[in-house]
């Protein structure tokens, strides 16, 4: 299934390497990690959907608002990553999940399971890198990272960044 997914995405974002190459990244963390935190293999499988997918709403979100910033890629990726998990025949309750987590992954104050606050060190872990914010390591590795291997892979990183 993640296969599927994974070349449904890339045939959404089509030529669009930037947004590939972003999501691949964070699939790639989140799935470290994930599997490393010994996480259920349904939360893994749910993990690793929700992070190839968790930007899948930025084109239209541009498309219709000039702006990808959080709230609208919140409100416009669930209902395509819906589409495309029904297309492959995900179950509902993985879509169900997949489609909160994407609706909510940058609202912090919403972290509810492991597998969301996994998604959430994923994408930091790439944008720290893909935005420069490397000034911020200290500040957003106290505030959003709880994971034990998530923190290790932070400051493994970002080593003269966190204090």
């Amino acid at each position: 299934m993640i296969q599927q997914v994974l070349n449904e995405m890339i045939a959404y974002f089509g030529n669009d390497v930037r947004r590939i190459n972003h999501a691949i990244k964070v699939y790639g963390f989140a799935t470290a990690i994930g599997r490393t935190e010994n996480i259920d293999m349904q939360s893994v499988q749910i993990l690793e959907i929700a992070a190839i997918l968790h930007d899948i709403g930025i084109p239209v979100s541009e498309k219709k608002y000039g702006s990808c910033i959080g709230k609208y890629q919140e409100l416009e990726g669930p209902p395509i990553a819906r589409a495309i998990l029904e297309k492959i025949g995900t179950p509902a309750n993985i879509i169900d999940r997949v489609c909160f987590l994407i609706g909510n992954h940058h609202t912090y104050t919403k972290i509810d399971n492991i597998d969301f606050q996994i998604l959430v060190e994923a994408d930091f872990l790439v944008n720290i890198f893909e935005d420069e914010m490397y000034s911020s390591v200290k500040s957003i590795g106290e505030k959003y990272f709880k994971t034990k291997t998530g923190s290790q892979i932070l400051y493994t990183l970002y080593p003269k960044n966190n204090g």
